[in-house]
């Protein structure tokens, strides 16, 4: 099993390259509404990615899927919808949603013209959960760790691996057998929580997805593109090898790093708050 990664880019060159080397879906982000409030201060991505990115991406994204982040469902999502698969998505995620009704609209505005992802970002998600499993045509759902953190009112969104919440939350989904995923993923031995930590855990748990994150290839700061595909080529197999190291793991070896896991992310958090 290899997990389905994503990358968030609107530049063609880039997205080009990372379907290249084996980037399942080039995710465009159209959510807007509400994000600067929630994550006011945070050093996380704004975007400015428009329905004309997944026109120009869709003649060159033959390989890898086009997956679409619209905003919170509201008054306009259903044009907004309608316009993403005009455009040609083949994924379209709703952000935020709240209650069971907001999904039964959002999977009713899409119609099966595109498979529908949730992503799963908000306590109320986490409440209505059961509710939302039992409404049918939802095709994924991916757990977004930032965000959730924030509605939990934790100090760092890992945190939500270690006290449990999100194994409780993959069970519930996988006893629907709906694909799921979580979070984001950095090169291998990189990051204050390392990626093989994070990746381990989602072979423990049956995760199928995680997002590339922007540490993976900033392109903010490399912006030679020989180098972003030296970048693509070399880090996508160094993941990968990792991947395939993991299908010989033991139960025991698996417990075992999750409990490395959960005392990294007690030191972190002990840092962070007395930092």
């Amino acid at each position: 099993m290899s997990l389905k990664l994503m990358y968030i880019t609107n530049a063609p060159k880039v997205a080009a390259i990372a379907q290249k080397y084996g980037v399942d879906r080039i995710f465009i982000d159209l959510e807007t509404l509400g994000k600067e409030e929630r994550q006011k201060g945070m050093n996380t991505v704004k975007s400015n990615h428009t329905v004309l990115d997944v026109l120009s991406l869709r003649k060159i994204i033959t390989q890898s899927e086009i997956l679409v982040r619209v905003n919170p469902w509201n008054k306009e999502s259903p044009k907004e919808i309608d316009d993403v698969v005009k455009a040609g998505a083949d994924v379209i995620m709703l952000p935020m949603w709240k209650t069971a009704d907001e999904v039964r609209s959002f999977v009713r505005a899409v119609d099966g013209r595109a498979k529908t992802m949730l992503l799963l970002e908000t306590k109320e998600a986490d409440e209505c959960l059961d509710e939302v499993l039992s409404l049918g045509g939802v095709d994924e759902i991916h757990i977004g760790l930032n965000d959730l953190h924030l509605s939990y009112g934790l100090t760092f969104m890992f945190e939500l691996l270690a006290n449990g919440t999100i194994e409780r939350i993959c069970a519930k989904i996988r006893a629907r057998g709906i694909p799921y995923g979580f979070g984001g993923v950095a090169r291998i031995g990189a990051g204050d929580l390392p990626a093989e930590r994070i990746l381990s855990e989602h072979y423990r748990l049956g995760s199928s997805f995680a997002i590339l994150s922007r540490s993976f290839c900033n392109t903010d700061l490399v912006q030679d593109m020989g180098e972003v595909e030296k970048i693509f080529d070399e880090k996508l197999k160094e993941l990968r090898a990792f991947e395939k190291s993991l299908e010989t793991r033991t139960e025991e070896e698996f417990e075992e790093n999750k409990k490395q896991l959960c005392e990294i992310v007690e030191r972190i958090v002990e840092r962070k708050k007395n930092g």
